[in-house]
């Protein structure tokens, strides 16, 4: 029997009288890759905003695993088991490489400190290919490896669900093939993931299925 690991049922959200998301229904199974397509303005980034906890649904329900996580703020969703990564980029200013990765292991499921977390991080960094940036700071790092470094924020949560918005985009040729490399990778690593993304090859080589 499949796993269901979240339902989406009849997601609204408007801004006064903008309809962003209509009664959007969706169910996305463990380990599988889910694509959210659509032309700009479509709602895309705001259901993922909704999934996340970043804005709350008109009407609806979102469910983790069969529990409601509607009602939860960003960081309880985010400890229960979501993780995301942005549009534009977003790190922290003023830190290392491996302290940007080691601030996302205080909003997952399982925190870790010190050493322990240290080690973890350098092992996500790795794991994308950021092993030899640990130090440096995240203002010198290129515009792929300050998506690859958030990406590896977002894996220090322990997610049991990833959303991944446009982290494709704006990437050249080899760039985008080593991305998709990656997500695959993480899916075959058993990771669950949502995909928001405008690069239809990636969509085609990546996703399940698309809603």
């Amino acid at each position: 029997m499949v796993a269901t690991v979240l339902s989406v049922a009849n997601a609204t959200k408007r801004f006064g009288g903008l309809v962003a998301v209509n009664n959007l229904s969706f169910e996305v199974n463990r380990n599988e890759v889910m694509g959210i397509i659509g032309p700009n303005g479509s709602g895309k980034t705001t259901m993922m905003n909704l999934i996340s906890g970043a804005l709350r649904m008109s009407e609806g329900s979102i469910s983790l695993e069969g529990r409601f996580i509607s009602a939860l703020k960003a960081n309880q969703i985010n400890r229960r088991g979501i993780s995301r990564t942005f549009q534009m980029v977003r790190v922290l200013p003023g830190l290392s490489v491996a302290e940007n990765c080691i601030a996302g292991m205080a909003f997952g499921p399982r925190r870790m400190w010190g050493d322990e977390a240290r080690y973890e991080a350098g092992r996500l960094l790795e794991r994308v290919g950021l092993a030899k940036h640990e130090a440096l700071p995240v203002g010198s790092l290129t515009y792929i490896d300050q998506k690859r470094l958030e990406l590896a924020r977002a894996l220090a949560a322990d997610p049991k669900l990833l959303l991944l918005d446009e982290w494709l985009a704006g990437l050249n040729p080899t760039e985008l093939q080593e991305g998709i490399e990656l997500i695959r990778s993480l899916r075959e690593d058993g990771i669950t993931i949502i995909l928001v993304e405008h690069v239809m090859d990636a969509i085609r080589m990546l996703c399940d299925r698309c809603v």
